[in-house]
C-alpha cells in the first residue's frame, strides 16, 4: 500500500509564504515524476509544478518566479515553496507521484494525496 501525505497548508496573508511537503511511503520501488496540483472551488484541478527524478522542473505560468518545487529522492519527499502568495492561489493543493511498487516494479501508476488547504486572505 502506498500513501502520499501532504502537510504545510494554512492561512496566510497576501504576499506571504508557505512551504508544502509531501511524503510518500509504503512498498515503493521507484518514484519517477512528482508534482503539485491545485483545485479551487468551482474550477478544474490544474498542474502547479512538476519535477522529474533527475530534477528537471516545470511550472504553470501563473506561479513562475514565485513557487519552487524540489524533492529529496532518499526520503521520497517533494516540496513546494510558495512565495508572494496571492488570493488567487487559494485552493486545495494535491501531491501526485508517478511510481512503481515493489510488487509490480515495471508498472507505473499515479498516486494522489488527500490534499492540503491553502488560503490566501487578509
Amino acid at each position: 500500500q502506498v500513501q502520499l501525505v501532504e502537510s504545510g497548508g494554512g492561512l496566510v496573508q497576501p504576499g506571504g509564504s508557505l512551504r508544502l511537503s509531501c511524503a510518500a511511503s509504503g512498498s515503493i520501488f521507484i518514484i519517477n515524476n512528482m508534482g503539485w496540483y491545485r483545485q479551487a472551488p468551482g474550477k478544474q484541478r490544474e498542474l502547479v509544478a512538476a519535477i522529474t527524478r533527475g530534477g528537471s522542473t516545470n511550472y504553470a505560468d501563473s506561479v513562475k518566479g514565485r513557487f519552487t518545487i524540489s524533492r529529496d529522492n532518499a526520503k521520497n519527499t517533494v516540496f513546494l515553496q510558495m512565495n508572494s502568495l496571492k488570493p488567487e492561489d487559494t485552493a486545495v493543493y494535491y501531491c501526485n507521484a508517478d511510481l512503481t511498487t515493489e510488487r509490480t516494479p515495471l508498472k507505473r501508476d499515479d498516486y494522489w494525496g488527500r490534499g492540503t488547504q491553502v488560503t490566501v486572505s487578509s
